[in-house]
């Protein structure tokens, strides 16, 4: 990692500092420092307006070479903001960084966001208790301050994120086996990815199909392995589904899979089902794992000692 005090990094953390002085000025009690020596931050945003009251939280890392030649790296908690309306919203900040590149950008993607919201609660979808939307009051928690595990991003891979190669080609998506149970429905989905970039390619690609757009959560989780650098990129997202993401990729991390995606949708059936639904979230990527190949089946794996297959390579179809 670059040292912070190098020269060549001297006129981004100036920059850095006055724009967080700005915006701690700004926003008061709503910017929050979480960890001042790693650059994370987060700001509660909300839709100004008492009724409906919708709200969410950016957390943000700020890259040594922001702004100069890196974007912030972010992360939106909202249980209201489904699958399609975050990448609508993540699509619109993209565009703000392209616009201003070289320039602080916090603000303008602080307003952006509150813009978002706003727009949200004047539109006709908008119901009541909007913040609950997304949930199956399963469990409740605080939405808007999530703890940060879910920002696994190390701020050096922040320039593999912005890979926006035209001619990448979509990976194959595969669709596994429902899991039913009490009305409520769980389906994988699988692809072999080996850029950020194919990852959210993937996600667009689902969501064109209004089956998998309309349901309740879409929770993923993806490990990709950089062979220069010996380290792995990976991530995941609940979509609601509070704590299912990290447990999708604990899984990956335990059967040490690599270079796959894997996308769990489940749709809601009105009966709640407790600890179950992350058993049958796990048990649906695991069986679709299993199938492509990427690690043994729990028989294989106690003939062979116990011990999981290395992950197969995969090969184009």
């Amino acid at each position: 990692m670059a040292d912070i005090t190098n020269p060549e990094n001297g006129g981004d953390l100036q920059s850095q500092i006055e724009e967080v002085e700005a915006l701690s000025s700004i926003y008061g009690d709503e910017w929050c420092v979480i960890d001042e020596a790693s650059r994370i931050f987060c700001i509660k945003i909300s839709n100004n307006m008492e009724e409906p009251k919708l709200t969410a939280c950016l957390q943000i890392i700020l890259p040594l070479d922001y702004p100069s030649a890196a974007p912030p790296i972010y992360q939106i908690n909202a249980a209201w903001l489904r699958g399609p309306e975050r990448a609508k919203l993540a699509n619109s900040l993209e565009d703000l960084y392209v616009e201003h590149a070289g320039e602080s950008i916090l603000y303008l993607w602080v307003e952006k966001v509150r813009e978002f919201l706003v727009e949200k609660s004047q539109s006709s979808e908008t119901v009541d208790q909007p913040e609950k939307v997304n949930m199956t009051t399963e469990e409740e928690v605080d939405d808007d301050m999530q703890d940060l595990r879910n920002l696994k991003l190390n701020t050096e891979n922040a320039h593999l994120f912005m890979d926006h190669a035209d001619d990448e080609e979509i990976p194959p998506i595969k669709h596994g086996n429902t899991i039913t149970d009490r009305r409520s429905t769980f389906q994988p989905h699988l692809a072999p990815v080996v850029t950020p970039r194919q990852v959210k390619m993937v996600l667009e690609k689902l969501y064109e199909n209004k089956k998998i757009a309309s349901a309740t959560h879409n929770i993923y989780a993806y490990r990709i392995y950089c062979k220069d650098k010996h380290i792995f990129l990976q991530d995941c997202e609940d979509d609601g589904e509070t704590a299912s993401g990290g447990r999708l990729l604990h899984l990956l991390q335990i059967l040490d899979v690599r270079n796959v995606m894997v996308v769990v949708s489940r749709w809601y059936g009105g009966i709640l089902l407790g600890p179950d639904r992350f058993k049958h979230i796990n048990n649906c990527a695991r069986n679709i794992l299993v199938e492509e190949g990427y690690t043994a089946s729990t028989d294989e794996a106690t003939k062979s000692g116990g011990k999981t297959k290395r992950p197969k390579s995969k090969k184009s179809k």
